[in-house]
């Protein structure tokens, strides 16, 4: 068949599926009119194709009650699989809404009315439904019964039967199987140019390549169709490529033979998480069959020999070997030395058991103590093209004392001669190890990991003796003496040891050595300390750190495994009665909270009348006399900063076992570690305080202090309290001004003050004299935007915590807030400065 021939057949094809979806759309409409929404919610409300086989609508993540991604999926089959996701970077939390709006656009937005996702068409006023096809397709049609936008036209990570996927389109891997967010493969076209005889010209490669998740760089490629225009999935199964400018087409699947039954299955093809670009078919009756779905074809053959590249983790994550399992799918292993990175994903790569080891460098880059060191040998494992030194001619020998000796190097691949011509070479390596493999057994080689052993081998810190034969006898009988006079005199000194502390017990006077943090509650993981410990610890509470809301802070020392250890000791004030009683149970709460912006609590007093919290001492202080010195702090420090408190509420609002509230974020409770890492304290105390004081917390009763307006309107207390203190602490990181300025003439509230600044486009007078600031204006007018969304006078408008770490650090777009202050709607105009 000639390629005129073909073209036409491709040409009227690809009119007839247009034909057939535009004929399914009136059929479907009714489900889609203008103005309609879906929220997100447990009731699996969707609108659902005319058939039933899909569904578009919110589906809530595994594992999480409250975290919903927008996605169509199979809705007859059991396990409801996800073709296309609108959200899969940034999920929409409970009560977000989808809405076909009158400019033909669906648009996800947050309970707070900021806009998560749009589908990414022109306005068009004449829009007329939307539908869910049986096809898989979500379409917009105008009036005259054209498509706008459609799914098909943005695909995630997997192609449908009819869905024709061409030039333009990618399609990127899932992080793992339970993850949704976009991972590290990707299917695209990239231009290439073909040269043929004297002639040339442009055309495309259809690629499977690594990414870097931050950037979206894409690596090399580790699988190429050459000379292809688009790829399409057709209803029987059979995943054909096609080049426009031959017009020749091709059918990947048809050479494995496979018979397929469109009556009986379903269809797709998916670029999984593993790399590999899979065909599934499943049963339409899941009554019959395997009832699942099952591969009947892939690429590449072996993922793990066919990642080639000085890039990217592969298929199973750094420092790890990839080898091929059933069905090409990768089986991934740790490298001797190593486990896994995270114990419930085996892809996710591996971390070095005991990093200290390979620290222990003198000023040349040696290794101070090889007699440590041993090595483990692991035939035909190779991570190629990461070596930083080759030997060559070496021996096997040669290649372990030079990586012995090499404070940099992690493993050596040696490989033997006689694949060399009589020429020996050694590769060395450093962390972290990328795209590893078992290798092809006909070209040899060996890994050789260096690790710590087991017990150190002492013997090499004595000379040997050259002439043990006359004095070995005597060596043994002295040796013996030592021995027993050492144990004599050890258990003297136990005894009198036990002695003593028995008699200082009965006296009340154990010396402070012994007041160590050796008393640990187990069902809270922390330390319990006595009164006194403390009282001596503190040096009767003489040197004060600061004050606040919950208590006194007091600077102390305690010791730790016999060294000495600087910590803060909070003095709990004006407890209610049920705070009492509720103490220990706070404090379990709290010892269950791991995260880098939290201060870390290391123990508790629960005795008579006192309460008292230890805290690990940070040494900067608090963000407070960080911002408001003399001296006005760098701009990049300061976001860092502004980022760290937005991941530590996140966790404390959403990620903790406890869903914990904090109620009382400014500056004086952040803390700064020795690198200006930003630290949450004072976290989960609210419940332990007075109902009185919680409503007073920063002594700025009745102006726009820290505290969220809901306080004095008698509103339920929400995490949203936090995130409208954290708004306004935004605002004093980015101004380095605080939010109430007695002596300023003018724009005393500083709320108020940003807000007439960012509402005339003035925002460089919040950063005025800020050279660094002002040089970065967009950030500045990013997060001062931020800030805004955060201060709403209604709850229901900020954003969660989520969200605004997502929009500090770039991962969704910030929209345009409205007027924070309830009085705008009221006077009827956009802002009134006071």
């Amino acid at each position: 068949m000639d390629s005129g021939v073909l073209a036409y057949i491709h040409s009227h094809f690809l009119a007839l599926v247009i034909v057939l979806q535009l004929a399914a759309i009136p059929q479907a409409y009714d489900n889609v009119t203008v103005g309609l929404a879906l929220f997100a919610t447990d009731d699996n409300s969707t609108w659902t194709s005319q058939s039933g086989d899909f569904a578009f609508g919110f589906r809530r993540l595994p594992g999480e009650a409250d975290q919903f991604l927008l996605a169509i999926w199979y809705a007859k089959l059991p396990e409801q699989t996800i073709v296309w996701s609108a959200n899969r970077d940034y999920q929409a939390e409970r009560e977000s809404k989808v809405e076909l709006t009158t400019t033909g656009n669906l648009v996800l937005s947050a309970p707070s009315g900021m806009e998560l996702w749009k589908s990414n068409n022109t306005e068009n006023p004449g829009v007329l439904h939307g539908a869910m096809l049986d096809t898989g397709n979500f379409v917009i049609t105008n009036r005259d019964s054209s498509i706008i936008w459609d799914s098909f036209n943005e695909p995630t990570d997997t192609i449908l039967p009819t869905q024709v996927f061409s030039v333009g389109n990618n399609l990127f891997s899932s992080m793992s199987e339970n993850n949704y967010k976009q991972g590290k493969f990707q299917l695209r076209f990239t231009p290439i140019n073909v040269s043929n005889g004297n002639m040339s010209y442009s055309s495309y490669n259809l690629t499977l390549n690594q990414v870097d998740v931050y950037t979206k760089n894409p690596y090399g490629a580790y699988y190429t169709s050459p000379d292809v225009s688009e790829l399409r999935l057709d209803e029987s199964g059979y995943l054909h490529i096609w080049n426009s400018r031959s017009h020749n087409t091709s059918n990947l699947t048809m050479s494995k033979g496979i018979v397929m039954r469109p009556d009986s299955n379903y269809y797709k093809a998916t670029l999984d998480f593993d790399g590999i670009f899979r065909v599934y078919a499943h049963p339409k009756n899941v009554s019959t069959g395997n009832g699942r779905w099952y591969e009947i074809w892939y690429v590449p053959e072996n993922i793990c020999l066919s990642i080639y590249d000085s890039f990217g983790g592969g298929p199973c994550g750094y420092n790890s070997i990839c080898k091929l399992g059933p069905l090409g799918k990768p089986d991934c292993q740790c490298a001797p030395g190593f486990s896994l990175l995270d114990v419930n994903n085996r892809y996710s790569g591996c971390k070095q058991d005991d990093v200290s080891s390979m620290h222990e460098c003198n000023e040349t880059g040696s290794v101070i103590a090889e007699d440590r060191f041993e090595f483990i040998e692991m035939e035909s494992a190779d991570w190629p093209l990461t070596a930083y030194e080759m030997l060559q001619p070496t021996t096997e020998h040669e290649c372990k004392k030079s990586c012995l000796r090499d404070c940099y190097c992690t493993v050596a691949i040696f490989q033997d001669p006689k694949y060399t011509n009589g020429r020996g070479k050694c590769w060395k390596k450093r962390l972290p190890l990328s795209n590893g493999r078992f290798g092809n057994s006909s070209v040899e080689r060996k890994a050789l990991f260096k690790k710590l052993k087991l017990k150190p081998n002492r013997s090499s810190q004595h000379p040997k003796n050259p002439n043990p034969g006359g004095r070995q006898q005597n060596q043994v009988i002295v040796i013996l003496a030592v021995l027993l006079g050492t144990s004599v005199l050890l258990n003297f000194l136990s005894l009198t040891s036990i002695s003593l502390v028995g008699f200082c017990l009965g006296q009340g006077k154990l010396p402070n050595f012994y007041r160590t943090l050796n008393i640990r509650d187990p069902e809270i993981n922390l330390h319990s300390f006595a009164y006194k410990d403390l009282q001596e610890a503190t040096n009767g509470f003489k040197e004060e750190l600061g004050r606040g809301s919950f208590g006194t802070v007091y600077k102390g020392v305690v010791m730790v495994s016999g060294y000495s250890k600087h910590v803060a000791v909070k003095r709990l004030d004006k407890l209610v009665r049920e705070g009492e009683r509720e103490f220990k149970t706070e404090m379990t709460v709290i010892g269950q909270t791991h995260h880098k912006n939290l201060v870390r609590l290391l123990g508790y007093c629960d005795e008579g009348e006192h309460r008292l919290l230890v805290y690990e001492f940070m040494y900067n202080g608090s963000l407070s006399s960080f911002l408001f010195g003399v001296i006005r702090p760098n701009w990049q420090p300061r976001m860092q900063i502004a980022s760290g408190i937005a991941r530590g509420l996140m966790y404390l609002h959403e990620e903790c076992s406890t869903q914990i509230i904090h109620c009382d974020i400014k500056p004086q409770n952040i803390l700064l570690d020795d690198s200006f890492t930003a630290k949450i304290s004072d976290f989960g105390l609210a419940k332990l305080l007075m109902s009185q004081q919680t409503r007073t917390l920063t002594g700025i009763r009745g102006t726009k202090g820290y505290v969220a307006p809901e306080w004095f309107r008698n509103i339920a207390v929400t995490v949203k309290v936090d995130v409208y203190s954290f708004g306004v602490m935004l605002l004093e990181i980015i101004c380095c001004r605080r939010c109430v300025e007695i002596e300023m003439e003018r724009a005393a509230i500083l709320i108020e003050w940003a807000y007439e600044c960012y509402s005339k486009g003035e925002v460089e007078r919040l950063v005025e004299n800020d050279e660094e600031a002002l040089s970065d204006l967009k950030k500045v007018e990013k997060l001062v935007t931020v800030a805004i969304w955060c201060v709403q006078d209604l709850p229901l408008l900020r954003p969660s915590m989520r969200e605004v770490s997502n929009m500090i650090e770039g991962i969704i777009e910030v929209s345009a807030p409205p007027c924070p202050f309830l009085y705008c709607s009221m006077s009827g105009s956009d802002f009134q400065s006071s």
